[in-house]
């Protein structure tokens, strides 16, 4: 964990991992029936490729997504039957985090920025109302055309903040995002658990 060298003046957070639980074995495990392939099978090629990739950038939409997923993992099934799979990744929110954040929030401006797409985005907004009102803004991979890692995700979330870097902490549960984050300037806390983010904001003098 990395402690904030100056007092951030908003605070930012990954929701998948700090927020939500997710879990894409549920998601293999409901597209099973409808494949040809074997679970194992399904695990070895379902995997974050260049399609998924540009569905969370937008750049493709849910049909196009879709249909990839149907040929790579041999489904014999609608779209809507791939899309009740898709969406079967969320396991529930992390309530210890989500009461941080909402403390937090009574001092100072709080975002979110998760890589997602306009189906998950759906779903975890209507089953997690919560998490959603928890914050002042949400930034969604799929909505700015920009994901982590990528740098020009961070400066884009700069500006439309009207913030330095410097002054922005950001919590996330991908090292590799951390490190991209403090790359391009921000404070950034590795989360592998809630008591990440309540030390990194006591240390910043937000708790």
């Amino acid at each position: 964990m990395t402690t904030p060298a100056t007092p951030p003046l908003a605070l930012l957070f990954d929701l998948g991992g700090v927020l939500l639980n997710v879990d894409f074995e549920r998601a293999l495990e409901a597209w099973a029936p409808f494949s040809a392939l074997g679970i194992d099978d399904l695990r070895r090629r379902f995997t974050f490729d260049a399609a998924y990739a540009h569905h969370e950038r937008g750049e493709i939409g849910a049909q196009a997504y879709f249909a990839h997923l149907i040929e790579l993992l041999k489904l014999r099934a609608a779209v809507d039957q791939v899309e009740a799979g898709w969406n079967a990744v969320f396991v529930g929110e992390i309530v210890e985090t989500r009461r941080l954040v909402e403390t937090a929030r009574q001092r100072m401006t709080c975002c979110a920025f998760t890589n997602t797409n306009a189906s998950h985005m759906r779903t975890w907004s209507a089953l997690y109302p919560r998490v959603v009102s928890t914050f002042d803004r949400i930034f969604a991979s799929h909505q700015m055309g920009l994901r982590k890692p990528e740098r020009a995700a961070f400066e884009y979330i700069c500006r439309s903040l009207a913030l330095p870097p410097s002054t922005i902490l950001f919590f996330d549960d991908l090292a590799e995002n951390v490190q991209a984050a403090q790359q391009a300037g921000f404070q950034a806390v590795w989360v592998r658990t809630p008591r990440d983010v309540a030390e990194a904001l006591r240390a910043a003098g937000v708790a």
